[in-house]
């Protein structure tokens, strides 16, 4: 268990056990689809579909689910990428989040979960909407696992 201060209320501890999250590139040509986040933490931010690990779930099962529970797309070809270890001090959470990439195989982008998010859609890898949500961040600027020198991180020339 992790103890955590949570620096937006000094002296309060958030007390929580690190989270299993994962999160799924889904690529279209030299586009992503990404979510802005609303009404959860990192709300307002940018990343890709993606949610907790179910019990007996597979991470690409679950990659697969989210994507098209959240945003009606359809991916195939899942594959692993790289695992961040995330700490959102503000709100007191640490997940692992397990990243897998896929490609794009049916579906139009619409917000089928709009307790999560507020809009989905496609977006250039050289033009990606900011912020960016802190997981996503710390993938794509190599904060992962395995390190950046064994991983190629995910770029418009990928």
């Amino acid at each position: 268990m992790v103890t955590l201060v949570n620096p937006s209320e000094e002296g309060q501890k958030v007390t929580e056990k690190p989270r299993v999250g994962v999160g799924i590139i889904i690529r279209r040509g030299e586009e992503v689809l990404l979510i802005r986040r609303e009404y959860v933490h990192g709300s307002g931010s940018w990343s890709t579909p993606g949610g907790h690990l179910d019990f007996g779930e597979s991470p690409e099962a679950c990659a697969v689910r989210e994507a098209e529970e959240e945003t009606g797309i359809v991916a195939t070809n899942v594959r692993y990428r790289g695992i961040t270890n995330d700490i959102f001090e503000a709100e007191g959470r640490h997940y692992i989040t397990i990243w897998l990439e896929g490609e794009y195989l049916k579906g139009e982008p619409v917000v089928n979960a709009p307790h999560e998010m507020s809009e989905v859609g496609w977006f250039s890898w050289d033009d990606l909407p900011s912020p960016l949500f802190l997981s996503f961040a710390n993938l794509l600027e190599g904060r992962c696992y395995p390190p950046p020198d064994e991983l190629t991180i995910p770029t418009k020339a990928t």
